[in-house]
């Protein structure tokens, strides 16, 4: 497995995809990149990244690299690697509805097709119970899927209840790391443990394949609450310390100061549902506390 086949799904669903000296990129918003694959640590020259950016005609790029570098807001990688994933390492209540989700749910892999078709109405219900309806569509998500169709190293899972998905989630392997990219869960289900089931026995398989030695299930988010990732610590995935970079194009840099940032943060007071205005804060202040040494900045929760 390689990034190419990574770049190639990307591709498949119509982003722009660059390469460079450091690692590959993806245009996650207009002008906007993202290094990818997303669990990997570069440490790319300030001139390599200003090149980039003004080849490209970016506003802005985000990365994470190591927690030793100078420059990076703390941040961290949600994974798990414990070589033996078992029942009882988890905590009383996540245990429990494991237990509740075996007696309730079967779970197996499907295509994508299906994934495609029925798993959009576990998309939308995730989505909305985070407060983010708007955020995606049907189309979106179908093209998502079917772009993932045929492509080694990416699979599809769910947890089946009465010959229904009622969880499920999207995972592509590349070297030793398993990366959990999508999970959602029919919001009818979610008191059958469905959710656990699924994320517990996915994870379990994954982890006994030959060669794969952790999973990646996220980056620290630029706008979602910590509790995003309360239900994946539940299940003792655990927080590794990174830094994750933001660097603007050099010559929009000196307009990224404190005083766009509270502009920023009273826009979005006023447009509490705005996505992109939510995204652009968390890029600014990712930005000014990674200019930061590490012995100023507030670390997460």
């Amino acid at each position: 497995m390689n990034s190419e086949i990574f770049a190639k799904w990307l591709r498949r669903q119509e982003h722009k995809v660059f390469q460079t000296e450091s690692s590959n990129w993806v245009e996650a918003g207009p002008r906007i990149y993202q290094a990818f694959p997303y669990h990997q640590l570069i440490t790319p020259s300030d001139e390599e990244l200003n090149q980039f950016l003004r080849q490209t005609g970016g506003i802005g790029l985000r990365y994470s690299t190591l927690l030793e570098s100078n420059a990076g807001a703390v941040s961290y990688h949600v994974i798990l690697d414990e070589p033996e994933y078992t029942l009882e390492m988890l905590p009383k209540k996540a245990r429990y509805d494991v237990r509740k989700g075996l007696q309730n749910a079967s779970i197996e892999p499907i295509p994508f097709t299906r994934m495609a078709d029925e798993g959009w109405q576990l998309r939308y219900d995730t989505i909305q119970r985070q407060g983010r309806e708007k955020a995606e569509s049907q189309a979106w998500w179908q093209k998502l899927c079917l772009s993932a169709d045929g492509l080694p190293g990416f699979e599809a899972w769910a947890a089946i209840v009465e010959n229904q998905l009622a969880a499920s989630l999207i995972a592509f392997t590349e070297g030793d790391t398993c990366s959990i990219l999508y999970q959602q869960s029919a919001t009818e289900h979610l008191s059958l443990g469905v959710n656990n089931v699924l994320l517990f026995e996915f994870s379990r398989n994954a982890l006994s394949r030959l060669g794969v030695k952790k999973i990646f299930y996220g980056l620290h988010s630029l706008d979602a609450p910590a509790s995003v990732d309360q239900f994946k610590f539940r299940m003792r995935f655990v927080a590794k310390p990174v830094r994750q970079r933001v660097v603007f194009h050099p010559a929009l840099a000196p307009f990224f100061n404190g005083v766009t940032h509270a502009l920023l943060r009273a826009l979005l007071r006023l447009q509490p549902g705005n996505q992109a205005l939510s995204k652009a804060e968390g890029m600014l202040r990712f930005y000014r506390r990674g200019q930061l040494p590490l012995d100023k900045q507030d670390w997460p929760p």
